[in-house]
């Protein structure tokens, strides 16, 4: 299982870190990892969050939780 820190993962999401750690609070971000202090992603995680994401349209709502 490969790891990546807060900065590898919002390089791969093409997001800022401030996003991300929002995203934590708000509980509307990808799953992660949290070791003590250290946040980590699960790449596969990763992936799953954007296919989650994928939209045909703006108008299109969001799928309840």
């Amino acid at each position: 299982m490969h790891l990546l820190n807060q900065r590898e993962a919002a390089a791969f999401l093409r997001l800022s870190e401030r996003t991300l750690e929002r995203f934590r609070l708000t509980g509307d971000g990808p799953p992660f990892v949290k070791a003590g202090r250290r946040v980590s992603y699960r790449a596969e995680d990763l992936d799953r969050w954007i296919a989650d994401h994928v939209r045909t349209s703006t108008s299109e709502r969001r799928a309840a939780r």
